[in-house]
């Protein structure tokens, strides 16, 4: 091969190397710079503070979702608390005279409607007040019967005005004597028979105690059956009579059954006098909802915000809330794609609470139970 030649290919192959080379300079000074640290590092927290959840999500998590509540920590007061029937929801059933139980109708958990009888009670009292209620009744036939024979011989001339109003009389002491033996035989549940007195509810609801057996021989004024309406209640909260001076009627309240489910409720009304023995005071709670969750009888744990003397003011959410990430404290705030996690300054803590000094404001909706699965999501994204 010609030397010259080949000189010639080396020198064009070393042209097009250079030729290359300095094309991707060119091109490295033209085009678009790579990302800064600062850029990417900004992407990223604001990718890992959002979840993305459905409702249908939250549901099935069980994440509890409420508004971040006004009022400092120094505002709210524990209290052990019992959920009772209202006075008017609640009534004793007794036997009106002493007896047999002969029949039982309802058992405990059915249902009854006011008016309804319930049992039945076989008593000589009974058959005595129907008696005199009869006797009563005939009387008073007599005595119409004679009025209207006096008015006549009146009439005629026969008979003095003397016997007419002596007859008028006699009816009218009959028609008395009748009234008060039929108010009798009402109050006692007589029945139409004249041998029984029933045991009729006074009120609707169901029955919660029945310590009556049948055939059983039961005294007047034994305790046969109990009734109550399971959806008229009142929560009764007992705290020490400093704390009760700063509740006020229509304090927010929140209810906590022992198995954790949440009932909001407010105050009625407070009894203003302290118990001697137990040196506490009582503050009557009216639940707004939850009448499944709820029953007479249950202890609750009450959490009041109250109102009135040095109650300090501020945002205060659920202790569960606030979680940590890194070395910021954030709660989670409801958005239309899920949540955002957003960072707080946390003042005091106190009865499951957590008072929030900045970053949060009143009435903003965050997630308050489960908000721990919020932030295992977000730290299984920041992982992958």
């Amino acid at each position: 091969m010609n030397p010259e030649r080949n000189k010639l290919y080396a020198g064009a192959a070393m042209g097009l190397l250079l030729a290359a080379l300095a094309g991707f300079g060119v091109a490295r000074m033209t085009g678009p710079s790579a990302p800064t640290a600062e850029t990417e590092a900004a992407a990223d927290a604001a990718q890992t503070d959002t979840v993305v959840i459905t409702q249908d999500g939250i549901k099935t998590s069980r994440i509890g979702v409420a508004p971040a509540a006004a009022g400092g920590v120094a505002g709210i007061i524990l209290a052990s608390a019992t959920v009772e029937a209202t006075p008017d929801a609640e009534a004793v059933l007794t036997a009106r005279a002493a007896g047999t139980v002969t029949r039982i109708f309802k058992r405990i958990g059915d249902p009854v409607s006011a008016g309804e009888t319930i049992a039945l009670v076989e008593s000589r009292d009974a058959s005595a007040i129907a008696a005199d209620r009869s006797t009563a009744a005939a009387r008073v036939t007599l005595a119409s019967r004679q009025l209207a024979r006096e008015r006549i011989l009146l009439n005629q001339g026969v008979s003095p005005r003397a016997d007419y109003e002596t007859a008028e009389a006699n009816l009218a002491v009959a028609q008395a004597e009748a009234r008060q033996a039929s108010a009798a035989a009402s109050a006692a549940m007589v029945s139409r028979d004249g041998r029984s007195v029933a045991v009729v509810s006074s009120i609707s609801g169901r029955i919660t105690s029945a310590p009556v057996n049948l055939g059983a021989f039961v005294q007047a004024e034994t305790e046969l059956f109990r009734v109550a309406d399971p959806r008229r209640l009142q929560i009764e909260a007992s705290m020490p009579a400093a704390d009760a001076l700063r509740v006020k009627a229509g304090d927010r309240v929140e209810l906590t059954t022992n198995n954790g489910q949440k009932v909001e409720g407010q105050v009625r009304s407070a009894t203003g006098v302290v118990d001697p023995q137990t040196r506490q005071a009582t503050v009557v709670v009216t639940p707004s909802g939850g009448g499944g969750l709820i029953a007479p009888g249950q202890l609750v744990q009450a959490r009041i915000f109250a109102s009135g003397g040095d109650a300090a003011s501020g945002v205060n959410v659920p202790q569960d809330a606030v979680q940590t990430l890194g070395d910021r404290s954030v709660v989670f705030v409801r958005t239309r794609q899920g949540f955002k996690a957003q960072t707080v300054r946390v003042g005091t803590r106190s009865g499951g609470m957590v008072e929030i000094a900045s970053g949060l404001p009143a009435n903003t909706v965050i997630a308050t139970t489960n908000a721990f699965l919020l932030k295992a999501e977000l730290g299984k994204g920041s992982a992958e």
